[in-house]
């Protein structure tokens, strides 16, 4: 079998389609999310913190004391940009938050396996675990009915 129709074998198995799917769907989730925090959560966030935008919050490492964070990275300067990251760890949150109720969900709805049927049972007379078929208990010798 040839490289070429070893990779086609592999690349039409189904959990690779699957995971493929779901990267795609996961990346457009992850800019649903971004976007939803960033114009629907911070904003009033902001607002309730004393306007502040979490987006131009930074830490001008040059000393040349630019009032913008868009100023600053145009004149190339070093900058903590914290209001950027701040926005990042509650996307992160948000998807992962998403992410478990969505796993919990399915887990919900997922037959769980029948318990496999006894094999033993315990011995009248010593308590300990024999065969079903057994006739005589290999621990105290009692016959069994």
């Amino acid at each position: 079998m040839s490289v070429l129709q070893e990779f086609k074998a592999f690349a039409v198995k189904g959990n690779v389609v699957d995971l493929a799917v779901g990267v795609i769907i996961g990346g457009a989730f992850g800019k649903i999310v971004t976007s939803f925090v960033s114009d629907v959560v911070m904003p009033p966030l902001g607002l309730l913190m004393g306007k502040v935008n979490f987006s131009d919050l930074f830490v001008d490492l040059s000393g040349k004391g630019f009032t913008t964070l868009k100023a600053a990275k145009d004149a190339g300067a070093p900058v903590i940009s914290y209001g950027l990251f701040i926005n990042t760890i509650i996307d992160f949150v948000i998807i992962a938050f998403v992410i478990f109720m969505v796993i919990k969900q399915i887990n919900r709805f997922r037959k769980e396996p029948a318990p496999a049927p006894p094999n033993t049972k315990d011995c009248p007379f010593c308590c300990v675990a024999i065969p079903l078929a057994a006739k005589r208990c290999p621990q105290c010798t009692s016959a069994l009915e």
